[in-house]
């Protein structure tokens, strides 16, 4: 376990040794959660950006179109077969 120090501005330095093993780099955006122990940091890297077209269908479904209903129906068919 590593020690460091809250500045008068609020800032934390996060030991270096930490960034390397988490690949931070410098202007690396965290996501801040405070829980009941204190708090947790975790990148913010969202997804990269995509176009639908280069989404659309990656399930690689090959039927008829499937209603919502469906979808809901089977989706509840699923839960309650892992129970």
């Amino acid at each position: 376990m590593e020690k460091t120090r809250l500045s008068s501005k609020g800032q934390v330095i996060i030991p270096k040794s930490i960034r390397d093993s988490r690949g931070w780099k410098p202007g690396e955006e965290l996501l801040v959660e405070e829980t009941n122990d204190g708090i947790f940091l975790k990148p913010a890297r969202g997804f990269p950006r995509t176009m639908l077209r280069e989404v659309l269908g990656c399930m690689g479904y090959k039927g008829p179109p499937k209603s919502l209903r469906d979808m809901e129906e089977a989706i509840a068919k699923g839960a309650r077969e892992r129970k």
